[in-house]
């Protein structure tokens, strides 16, 4: 590798420092980690490319070598909502783009030992959310000044692989996790609340936690490889926003695992597929059904509302071809299920995690050893209609009835360098 510790150390800085803010595809994780893997919608679990490999399989550091990479991704997702047949106010639409631009930083650092074990450290945006509604959805209900949430997640996950046999890997990381949040113009719920001041408008929170990744990858043949990843769930807890989510602010990263397969026939064309399971629902604050408010359960309280989603299962393919030795050309494609409920759309106006697919293409030019990569993705215009989303009758237990529509749409634009 032709770079010295002095180089590692400034980049290290310069990832862990960025802010990452964040919405991202799968819910409101992302898509993908490094540029390569989102030029292919994601596919990782059993082909790592870079140094990121530890962020979906840590046991794809070993097969990575000796590389520093360097990733920024813009973003631009467009999210808006729609308030219909509801009683206390005349239909209409809301644009939650007060903000439209993110720029999205990664890093990674991936060393071999001996040609059985390696070590390295990604850092990543896990994931996040972010509306920003200069006309406030919920005004008509008694809501003031501009309304939305910021929910951003940093992960910084050193991690090791070992060659167990001829054919197998595993690998161990772990997820160093620092989640910050706002949120603002939503003080009516304060009247539903345990903790009345801990609602709305009490500037960023944030927490910290540890949880772990397993990987593992392991040759079928010389043409196939198959990959499988678990990460545990993060604890985390936001004691500003204690009367917003359940159980008095906590906000858990939740478990996800996922398995893969890489078919590579000859030396210009490969192949792949994954698939993943996030598990929202097992976090109160993201998967409680906000029906529970209407039963007497108030924000903030154990078990209390949350956004109602539901867990999310994604199906990724993906496609490489070698064009010269200079030039690599990637393509891919995910889907995954719906994670909010047509009945849970009122509370989600400020989470429009919505849209299910994702499409991508990516190039990468090598040079002397080193790499330049690029991709595009797009995920389009999704939409989830409301179905006796808005609770019926009067303050306080109702909100007049009717339905709230949110709506998502993402485009992304990455580029990175690799030094090897």
């Amino acid at each position: 590798m032709r770079t010295d510790s002095a180089r590692t150390f400034a980049l290290t800085l310069l990832a862990v420092a960025a802010p990452i803010p964040a919405w991202a595809t799968d819910g409101y994780f992302s898509q993908g980690f490094g540029v390569k893997a989102q030029g292919q919608a994601g596919v990782a679990l059993a082909w790592s490319q870079d140094a990121l490999a530890a962020a979906s399989n840590p046991a794809g550091t070993l097969d990575v070598g000796d590389r520093i990479d360097l990733g920024l991704t813009w973003f631009s997702p467009k999210r808006s909502a729609q308030i219909e047949g509801n009683a206390f106010g005349a239909d209409a639409s809301y644009s939650g783009n007060g903000k439209r631009n993110f720029w999205l930083p990664e890093f990674g650092y991936s060393k071999r030992l001996s040609d059985d074990l390696a070590w390295g450290v990604a850092v990543y945006g896990n994931g996040g959310m972010n509306t920003d509604y200069p006309a406030n959805p919920y005004s008509r209900f008694g809501a003031t000044g501009a309304a939305g949430v910021n929910l951003e997640q940093l992960f910084v996950s050193p991690s090791v692989a070992w060659k167990l046999s001829a054919v197998n890997n595993v690998g161990l990381a772990l997820n160093l996790a620092y989640q910050r949040f706002s949120a603002k113009g939503i003080g009516l719920f304060s009247g539903f609340s345990a903790t009345p001041s801990n609602v709305s408008d009490r500037g960023n929170d944030s927490s910290t936690g540890v949880g772990f990744r397993l990987g593992w990858t392991g040759k079928v043949s010389e043409s196939v490889t198959l990959g499988a990843s678990w990460a545990s769930k993060v604890h985390g807890k936001f004691s500003k926003y204690s009367g917003l989510f359940a159980d008095g602010g906590r906000f858990d990263v939740p478990e996800s695992y996922g398995v893969g397969i890489k078919l590579q026939p000859d030396a210009q064309w490969s192949f792949g597929a994954d698939y993943q399971h996030i598990r929202y629902s097992a976090v109160a604050a993201v998967g409680d059904s906000l029906a529970v408010l209407l039963q007497g359960v108030p924000l903030g309280a154990s078990n209390g509302p949350g956004f109602g989603w539901r867990d999310v299962n994604v199906y990724k393919l993906a496609i490489s071809h070698r064009v010269t030795q200079a030039l690599e050309l990637r393509a891919g494609f995910s889907h995954n299920s719906q994670p909010v409920p047509n009945d849970q759309t009122f509370f989600n106006v400020l989470a429009p995690g919505v849209v299910q697919q994702y499409w991508s293409i990516g190039a990468t030019l090598h040079q002397q050893g080193d790499e330049i990569s690029a991709f595009v993705g797009f995920a389009p215009a999704h939409t989830v209609r409301g179905q006796g989303s808005i609770p019926p009758g009067n303050p306080p237990g109702g909100f007049g009835g009717g339905n709230a529509n949110v709506s998502l749409k993402e485009t992304l634009v990455g580029l990175a360098y690799a030094w090897k």
